[in-house]
């Protein structure tokens, strides 16, 4: 493992790692803790006490952050006729159909964040579901990714839409905003995620649902919060 900067060492210091702290205190711990010379993300990392293997134990979503994630994010479209003018003028980055899905497969061409895809053009797009799959950027239906409602999909993407769902290790990583967010910025988009998460909970969940929360910049240490002080 490569040896921390001088900088991260001095960071670290400022936190007890062994600690869990109410959520205000831990989004201005790593604010304090993010000292890079870029603008750090700031993701959040949610342990639920869930199994991913099962159907009925999938937590999944998507909800738009009132802060957005300070992030541009590009937007690809697979539409046809009339809806390829809607998706254009809504601001999509791309718009098309085969031939966007020709040039991921044969050039491996992932210049975008988010695929929306109406519902018909799904049996092309699933094609792609090998390619896509691994990258999580498959359209579901789920996360509104797949609808003839594309002006709606894409401003409400553009405006900070994030999805979340589990890993094979049944946590959420989702980025919550930038270091250069105000504390109540970043506040305000952590709590509407973990209550998103929170009422997410599969009824088939048992025992303790938040297992762990950390919240952690690009190249700052982890800082836990503690699922005791949010109520589930």
């Amino acid at each position: 493992m490569p040896k921390r900067g001088k900088k991260y060492q001095e960071a670290v210091k400022l936190i007890n790692r062994v600690e869990s702290y109410d959520y205000k205190i831990a989004v201005d711990l790593v604010k304090k803790t993010a000292v890079a010379k870029f603008d750090e993300t700031v993701e959040a990392h949610i342990r639920l006490g869930v199994d991913s293997r099962h159907a009925d134990q999938q937590v999944r979503g998507a909800i738009v952050l009132p802060h957005g994630t300070g992030k541009t994010v590009k937007v690809l479209v697979f539409a046809k006729g009339n809806k390829v003018a809607e998706a254009e003028e809504a601001g999509a980055d791309y718009v098309g159909a085969e031939d966007l899905a020709e040039k991921i497969k044969k050039e491996n061409w992932f210049d975008f964040d988010v695929i929306v895809a109406t519902p018909d053009m799904m049996g092309v797009v699933g094609k792609l579901g090998r390619t896509l799959g691994p990258k999580g950027l498959m359209p579901n239906p789920k996360s509104g990714t797949v609808t003839f409602d594309l002006a709606k999909a894409i401003k409400e993407i553009k405006a900070g839409k994030v999805e979340y769902r589990l890993d094979k290790t049944n946590i959420i990583h989702v980025a919550i905003g930038k270091a250069s967010f105000s504390n109540e910025q970043l506040e305000e988009n952590f709590k509407t995620l973990l209550d998103a998460v929170i009422k997410a909970k599969p009824s088939a969940a048992k025992g303790h649902y938040l297992k762990s929360i950390t919240l952690a910049s690009t190249m700052g240490p982890g800082v836990k919060v503690s699922p005791a002080k949010i109520v589930e």
